[in-house]
């Protein structure tokens, strides 16, 4: 993730909504109500300083407000121009960016939503409860479904155990979440008032600090001389490395001013730089930054000029450098695949699009997209039959809000009976370094699983640079293929930035820094359990999840939220959560809205 401005996405949609879900009526005060929506917003802006609860539910009165504002447009049939005209104007009335993101972010979503829209009928309360907590009574197009697993009983679990001492080790290198820049340019504003800056066209600062040539912590992404200066290191490197696992976001993050045309040449550049560089096999899942607009992945269904073909069409042809011609109909069709690495060893590639809260053509109720978890399902039996172990890669983490809770809870489901089958899981997304752990399903105290997130290349926000090595247990019979140990690398920005010589270097390694003797799931359970008694070693995981830059103290909320994620591989799951009436979960998805950057 990647991340999605998720102010600017999640107000867009609102006011998309506000503009397209009311029905009309014949008593409408369009310029009354405009004042009214002002004395709303100034409100609420005021709120977010002093109580988060009240903000919370002027929110909810700002939205069925703005229902009234589009019943004059509706009796008037207004064209999506005019619809896009009267949100750009909201857009910068509540000031969720400048005039010019404001400008041209709705021009970029507004023929997706407004399609999408056009195809739903949602009342005023739906609208309002799908965007905002606690408000209304929420439309849910992917309320639950379930995929049919196979009927074969699943096998007795053996739990696994560490291997015996000088067994051999693949080495596993993992970039994700690179956000290259094209635009970026030493010298410019860091904190132009745009979701994105430290480009030549963002605008002017007032004579504050100024983007390295390196990157920068703020709101900035990777130049890419930093990305080329990352390859050139693991290029001398790569003897040690099996292989690669790359798990997409490649474009920056002016997701207000994208083309499809750009999108594919930021792909097309970095993917030639890693040709270029690394001679070793690579292994891509797809970001939800790919796609223009930002999130946009329609399902097979959506054909013509709407269709998701001329994306996956490249990446079909750019994967296909690392990976079997026989990938390429799967990846032509969902971006997703499966590949055999070496007889008893698949990995399997997931496009986690099809989860993502943002995809909006996902509002069209549409049930395991493109059969995307069925497929994986019939894989992971075809593998168990075969007695094969199974990797599996994606971009957003299943536990994550930004996924969709019935997806979500599926995934979950499939984990869950395959146990014995899957040994690994890597994600990315957050931008951060952390995990998420599955438990059994019946059991809820025994770990089964681990979902490994590893951290970003671009230090969008506040963020060093880094990569991951994962060592896995190697090539003999009756290997594992669990993950034994992992080490994050490195860049320091003020360094780099100070002395001009960008070094990547060793962050920590995870046994030694958590004097883990191993890493199964029941190691990272007690590891979980260590994190809520230990504040030494609380904070220590700490400064790796954010790899080691400056960053805020974590109060209560923080940790418990933290923690929480960490116990959670199902989203909107609050059932491993430590919950007090001090903390609540309400509490908890507060906190994580406000710090979510997706």
């Amino acid at each position: 993730m990647a991340y999605v401005l998720f102010s600017t996405g999640s107000a867009l949609f609102c006011a998309f909504l506000l503009l397209v879900a009311s029905p009309p009526t014949s008593h409408s005060d369009v310029r009354t109500d405009m004042e009214k929506l002002d004395a709303l917003g100034r409100a609420m802006q005021e709120a977010r300083l002093s109580n988060p609860k009240l903000e919370s539910s002027l929110k909810c009165s700002l939205c069925e407000m703005g229902m009234s504002v589009v019943q004059d447009l509706f009796l008037k049939n207004k064209s999506q121009d005019e619809v896009a005209k009267v949100v750009t104007k909201l857009c910068i009335l509540f000031k969720v960016e400048d005039s010019t993101v404001c400008t041209s972010i709705v021009q970029e979503f507004k023929h997706e939503v407004l399609t999408v829209i056009d195809k739903l009928a949602l009342s005023p309360s739906e609208a309002c409860g799908l965007i905002i907590d606690d408000c209304g009574s929420p439309y849910d197009p992917t309320s639950f479904w379930n995929i049919t697993l196979p009927n074969t009983p699943k096998p007795p679990v053996t739990p696994p155990k560490p291997p015996k001492p000088g067994a051999p080790v693949s080495r596993v290198l993992f970039l994700s979440d690179v956000h290259v820049d094209l635009q970026y340019k030493p010298g410019a504003n860091v904190d132009c008032g745009e979701p994105l800056c430290c480009r030549a066209n963002s605008p002017p600062g007032k004579g504050g600090p100024t983007a390295g040539k390196w990157g920068d912590y703020r709101y900035c992404d990777t130049p890419l001389w930093t990305m080329e200066n990352l390859l050139q290191h693991l290029a001398e490197k790569q003897s040690q490395f099996d292989y690669a696992v790359w798990t997409g976001d490649i474009p920056a993050h002016d997701v207000w001013n994208q083309s499809r045309a750009d999108q594919l040449h930021v792909l097309n550049t970095v993917s030639a730089m890693m040709l270029k560089y690394l001679k070793i096999p690579i292994y891509p899942a797809l970001g939800n930054h790919e796609s223009s607009p930002v999130d946009s992945f329609p399902p097979p269904f959506v054909t013509g000029k709407d269709s998701i073909s001329w994306l996956y069409d490249a990446l079909a042809e750019t994967w296909t450098h690392w990976t079997p011609v026989s990938t390429k109909h799967n990846i032509e069709r969902g971006a997703f695949y499966s590949v055999l690495i070496r007889p008893g060893f698949r990995l399997i590639s997931i496009n986690t699009n099809y989860c993502n809260t943002n995809n909006w053509w996902l509002l069209l109720n549409t049930t395991d997209p493109a059969g995307q978890l069925q497929w994986l399902a019939q894989q992971l039996q075809q593998a168990e039959d075969k007695g094969e172990k199974v990797h599996i890669i994606g971009h957003i983490p299943p536990g994550t809000g930004s996924c969709l809770k019935a997806w979500s809870w599926n995934y979950y489901r499939i984990i869950d009976r395959y146990e014995s089958t899957v040994a690994a899981q890597f994600f990315g997304h957050t931008h951060k370094d952390h995990f998420e752990l599955f438990y059994d399903m019946k059991n809820r105290t025994r770990p089964t699983n681990i979902a490994y997130i590893g951290p970003s290349v671009t230090p969008y926000q506040y963020l060093n640079p880094g990569y991951k090595v994962y060592e896995i247990d190697g090539n003999y019979t009756g290997s594992s293929l669990h993950v034994v140990n992992q080490q994050t690398y490195i860049m320091n920005l003020t360094e780099a930035n100070l002395t001009d010589k960008p070094s990547w270097k060793l962050e920590y390694d995870t046994k030694e820094a958590y004097n883990m003797s191993s890493m199964t799931p029941v190691d990272w359970d007690k590891f979980v359990h260590q994190l809520e008694k230990d504040d030494k070693l609380f904070q220590l995981f700490y400064s790796y999840y954010y790899k080691s830059a400056p960053t805020q103290p974590c109060d209560q909320k923080c940790r418990t939220a933290l923690i929480c994620d960490l116990k959670t591989a199902r989203s909107n799951d609050p059932s491993m959560c430590t919950l007090t009436p001090e903390v609540t979960w309400s509490d908890l998805q507060n906190y994580k809205t406000a710090n979510r950057l997706c």
